[in-house]
């Protein structure tokens, strides 16, 4: 139904505007007594076959929305509801910021793909710890994704995570460290030897002196080559670094079925859907591979299919975060997800 009726309807409207009316409309119906309690019953999946560990951390199952979609933390507690175990809020800087100029936003339905170049807009750090300060469902994990502002130098990044690292501690069950987003200018920079291992040892020393252990993951680009994955991969190993999200968003245009002419006319941008699912199986599957499989990897990118999620799975991923693939397929994703995961796992027993 959604594919055939509802989804026409949300993409005759730009991505952006939908997104903001689709916050507000579910904040609102939302308040309306009982319907809680009946979208728990149709969307959710509640089986212990589905609860996993990952970092220490108890996931009712490994399905996960993916950063960007609750910039802000205003919606974490009702996409819960959609039968998500976990919500990555963000990804945040510690300066409120109004983002790339508009349109930042785009569709290609011909690929099941979207293209953004949104540059990090968002309320601030203070902001999300003000909501997350009010409690959020005891099942819930909620990841904090950190950024810096668009405006702070590349030499002088660290001092925005740290910020951010040190406002959401004891407010978010895991961070997730941002430096692989391409529409922030010369953000990828700092996935560099040098910019990385500031940002991520400075991280590592503030949470030493903390008495609880929250765990840092590194969000990767699925544009590095092997040689640059095996350095970050040194690097996380350095610092203690405790897992990676792979993948983010990718620049290259490889193998579109969109015309051409209308990807130039979009312009640039990170691309995500399902022209990432091939090279993000092929990232997480690698990094499992090189560590043996010792790295806690949260597979991400060109999940729009419930066999998308297996293959991530299979691949070495623990758990799966899903973005384009909600969008295309609609508020039951999650459901269907889960429900092929219990289906395989019981057919192995």
């Amino acid at each position: 139904m959604y594919r055939f009726l509802f989804r026409p309807i949300l993409f005759f409207w730009p991505p952006e505007v939908i997104h903001r009316h689709l916050l507000a409309v579910i904040r609102f119906v939302f308040k309306i007594p009982g319907l809680r309690l009946v979208v728990r019953r149709i969307y959710q999946v509640r089986d212990p076959e589905l609860h996993t560990e990952f970092l220490g951390l108890k996931f009712s199952s490994p399905v996960g929305l993916a950063a960007g979609f609750d910039k802000n933390a205003e919606i974490f507690e009702e996409f819960a509801d959609f039968g998500f175990s976990h919500i990555e809020v963000g990804t945040v800087t510690p300066r409120g910021q109004s983002g790339n100029a508009k349109p930042r936003s785009f569709r290609i339905p011909a690929d099941q793909g979207l293209i953004n170049r949104m540059g990090f807009n968002n309320e601030g750090v203070d902001a999300m710890v003000g909501r997350l300060d009010q409690g959020k469902p005891s099942s819930l994990i909620i990841g904090g994704n950190i950024g810096k502002n668009t405006l702070t130098a590349n030499e002088v990044a660290v001092a925005d995570y740290e910020t951010c690292f040190r406002k959401l501690y004891g407010y978010v069950d895991y961070f997730v460290v941002n430096v692989s987003c391409p529409n922030i200018t010369n953000l990828h920079e700092l996935q560099d030897q040098d910019g990385l291992e500031s940002i991520l040892g400075r991280l590592s020393s503030i949470r030493s002196e903390k008495k609880q252990l929250t765990p840092i993951l590194l969000k990767i680009s699925p544009d590095l080559n092997e040689d640059q994955i095996n350095t970050t991969l040194d690097i996380i190993d350095k610092y203690g670094i405790d897992g990676v999200v792979a993948t983010n968003t990718t620049i290259k245009r490889d193998g579109l079925k969109t015309d051409a002419g209308k990807i130039s006319a979009i312009g640039k941008g990170g691309m995500s859907g399902g022209p990432l699912t091939g090279r993000s199986l092929e990232v997480v599957k690698y990094i499992a591979d090189r560590t043996g499989g010792k790295l806690p990897i949260i597979g991400v990118g060109g999940i729009m299919t419930t066999d998308d999620a297996l293959r991530m799975l299979d691949a070495g991923a623990t758990l799966v975060q899903v973005y384009s693939g909600f969008i295309y397929n609609g508020p039951g994703f999650a459901r269907r997800i889960n429900k092929a995961i219990l289906r395989k796992r019981r057919s192995n027993r």
